[in-house]
């Protein structure tokens, strides 16, 4: 496993020179604000080398990006919205149990697959949350 850090679009590009030349076969690219600035850029350099690449969050793949698996943004956002109105009505937030998604989606986009050259099994398919053609 190869683990390599890029906080701006220098270091993205030299991330990706190394991906090449130490022939990694997958990417996971991990939450953080500067990838996510970056997404088009990340999905457009994995694509260029063939990688097939698992991202934090669906937006990636909307984007053109192979696949997903992470919580569900909007059912989080929504629990966030129902903790806010529990603490404006009154209760303490030191009150509220601490509560994690438990919502997780695979979000797999089929187009992005086949460009890729990538054959995905029909079980995994079958699991996904969103199939993306």
């Amino acid at each position: 496993m190869l683990v390599l850090k890029a906080t701006n679009d220098r270091e993205l590009e030299a991330a990706f020179e190394t991906v090449a030349q130490e022939r990694v076969g997958a990417l996971a690219v991990k939450i953080d604000p500067f990838l996510f600035r970056a997404q088009d850029q990340i999905i457009s350099l994995a694509a260029r080398q063939g990688l097939p690449a698992m991202y934090p969050v669906r937006q990636f793949v909307d984007a053109g990006g192979l696949m997903s698996y992470s919580p569900n943004r909007l059912f989080s956002w929504r629990q966030a919205g129902l903790y806010a109105a529990r603490i404006l009505r009154g209760e303490k937030p030191a009150d509220l149990p601490v509560q994690r998604s438990d919502r997780i989606e695979l979000i797999i986009n089929v187009k992005t697959s086949k460009a890729l050259g990538l054959s995905i099994p029909i079980s995994v398919l079958a699991r996904a949350d969103q199939v993306i053609e």
